[in-house]
């Protein structure tokens, strides 16, 4: 499934604080986790794919900033978008 206009902004009305506002912490980071998993996918169909691995593996990094950044300053966001995403076991 590709990242459309409509669905990148249902992405940030459900996780951000409205559609809108697309600098949240909580709207990124849901904006990352659905581009990493549809890399993801790719990368299983195409695994000598070498320059999706690499934007895979910067957008990992920038969600991991963010996360880092939300543990820092407001745990309970950090905890609640980690359930949301299930990106935690």
């Amino acid at each position: 499934m590709y990242l459309t206009k409509e669905k990148k902004a249902e992405i940030f009305a459900k996780h951000g604080e409205s559609a809108t506002n697309t600098g949240s912490a909580e709207g990124q980071i849901a904006l990352f986790t659905f581009r990493i998993n549809h890399l993801t996918e790719h990368l299983k169909k195409n695994r000598k794919d070498f320059n999706t691995e690499r934007s895979l593996v910067k957008l990992v990094g920038k969600r991991r900033n963010l996360l880092d950044y939300l543990i820092k300053n407001d745990i309970v966001r950090y905890r609640n978008i980690i359930k949301e995403l299930g990106l935690r076991k």
